[in-house]
């Protein structure tokens, strides 16, 4: 894409990488755009790629505040979707990570999101390379009773699908979400929403996502995310509703640590994908791992 300084002049044009992350298929996963050199874009120019990409999430990478981490692998990182800028985004982050790796080796790195300070390790796992993100300190909090009726009328979910054993709560690492369990997996896989209902509340609430969750057995779960308020019916692989996540079963008393968490999203949209969430004895944060893999022409 062709972008124009302030000035009216040509500026150069950055390289836009295309990666799916936590998916070892181009076909699966979530895509994500990559902008490894970010400097000079304004937030004009990096909602434009993100929208002219029209994937969940674009992340632009730019020089890191001082003193963040080792230099050369230390950034900031800002994530645009096609509608707005979000303070975090797992999916991709794993992606940059993965990117970043591939041209400079594997290793630490630590970004700075709006949300803090995020590391990522990334290391080779059975011949791919796998990113690890550790979540800045999360929490949760209820919902009220409106909220969530107004949640369920704008998902047509009848109360009674609810899981007894997940209660509604907001869960926050790094973004908001709504945690709501289904009680079986025919209710996840049946998602019909109200596009403009629930991006209303969810504005009203600050939520970046719906974490719509079937619980397979103690540390297995099936997700699914809408993303309305990002221009976006569903987001096919969550790492930041994961983190959050992860902090909600812990804090519930539903794992003890420490333990890991498989999540199997993307499946009802044909984009299969692969989460695990590491919680560890003595830190409250979650670590988000998975792998990425590079969208070429020929994918698209």
């Amino acid at each position: 894409m062709t972008l124009d300084t302030p000035a009216g002049e040509t500026a150069r044009t950055p390289e836009i990488l295309r990666y799916t992350a936590f998916s070892t298929d181009p076909a699966g996963g979530n895509p994500a755009g990559v902008v490894l050199d970010a400097a000079g874009l304004d937030d004009a120019a990096q909602l434009a790629i993100a929208a002219e990409l029209g994937y969940s999430e674009t992340a632009f990478l730019t020089a890191p505040p001082e003193g963040l981490g080792e230099p050369g692998r230390a950034f900031t990182i800002r994530y645009f979707s096609p509608l707005a800028e979000v303070a975090f985004c797992g999916h991709a982050t794993v992606a940059t990570a993965v990117a970043f790796a591939e041209r400079h080796g594997p290793g630490d790195l630590v970004f700075a999101t709006q949300a803090g300070p995020v590391p990522v390790t990334v290391a080779r796992h059975d011949g791919a390379l796998r990113a690890t993100l550790t979540s800045v300190e999360p929490h949760i909090e209820p919902i009220t009773p409106a909220d969530l009726d107004e949640a369920l009328a704008a998902l047509d979910w009848p109360a009674a699908d609810l899981d007894p054993a997940l209660p509604p709560r907001i869960a926050y690492a790094g973004n908001r979400h709504l945690v709501l369990g289904a009680a079986t997996r025919s209710r996840l896989a049946k998602l019909d929403y109200d596009f403009d209902r629930l991006a209303a509340l969810m504005h009203r609430l600050d939520l970046t996502t719906l974490q719509l969750v079937w619980r397979e057995s103690d540390t297995v779960f099936h997700v699914r995310d809408p993303f309305p308020i990002g221009g976006v019916v569903e987001d096919p692989a969550t790492g930041a509703a994961a983190a959050a996540f992860g902090s909600y079963t812990r804090a519930l008393g539903l794992v003890t640590a420490p333990t890991t968490l498989t999540l199997h999203q993307g499946h009802d949209l044909g984009r299969p994908g692969l989460l695990t969430v590491d919680l560890r004895s003595g830190d409250p944060r979650s670590h988000v791992s998975g792998t990425a893999t590079r969208i070429t022409a020929t994918d698209a």
